[in-house]
């Protein structure tokens, strides 16, 4: 199931909301209409909380379904409300942008490539997956312009053909191109999604949608 949405009128969804097969957390002061559309197209329960004080809970929250990563920014009571989900790692890297620098799934993970060799164990044991070092379409922050699911990966449009390869090894499914909110490429900020559904930024068009569909497994 799809369902188009916006955050108090923001179609950057991605940026403040995220999920995994079991939960979402989105931000205390989203609409009921955002909670609903995630709770309904998702098949989750929604959790609304901050993160460092912040709604931007997508870009500083990165989790599949057996761990999370969070910013180093997150407050004591912020790590105990995730971690009555699921394992919870903070951190200890400048790049804490969580959300934003690593993309996975149930099967596997890319980051950021200048995360230290330190991090990258500690990101592999909390996910319980194997974790890649790399760049899609020159970005480094691969959260923020890609989608992840159990089902598929949706993918910035400069996707080069030896990163599909690599996100098909690592991720163990299918990927290909799209754009969301009309036009935008940075994907990953434009939705929240898992192997049931997606809540996506209102502006996008019924072309985008299809490529969601397509991609994602979500015919």
């Amino acid at each position: 199931m799809m369902r188009l949405s916006s955050y108090n009128g923001n179609p950057y969804i991605g940026v403040y909301c995220v999920a995994n097969e079991y939960v979402s957390f989105i931000p205390v002061d989203s609409p009921k209409t955002l909670s609903k559309d995630i709770e309904e197209a998702l098949g989750v329960e929604v959790e609304k909380c901050t993160i460092g004080s912040t709604s931007l809970i997508g870009a500083l929250l990165a989790m599949n379904s057996y761990g999370a990563v969070v910013t180093n920014t997150v407050s004591k009571e912020e790590v105990r409300r995730i971690a009555a989900r699921l394992p919870v790692y903070t951190i200890e890297d400048p790049l804490n942008a969580s959300g934003n620098n690593i993309l996975t799934n149930d099967h596997g993970a890319l980051i950021n490539p200048d995360f230290g060799e330190k991090v990258i164990k500690k990101i592999e044991k909390t996910l319980q997956v194997e974790v890649v070092q790399g760049s899609i379409a020159g970005h480094k922050t691969v959260g923020s312009v890609c989608v992840a699911t159990n089902k598929g990966i949706l993918c910035h449009p400069a996707t080069h053909e030896s990163e599909f390869e690599l996100l098909r090894s690592v991720m163990k499914v299918s990927a290909s191109i799209g754009t969301l909110n009309y036009g935008a490429p940075i994907v990953g900020a434009c939705m929240v999604s898992n192997s049931k559904g997606a809540a996506i930024g209102y502006r996008s068009t019924p072309i985008e949608l299809g490529r969601v569909e397509d991609s994602l497994g979500l015919t």
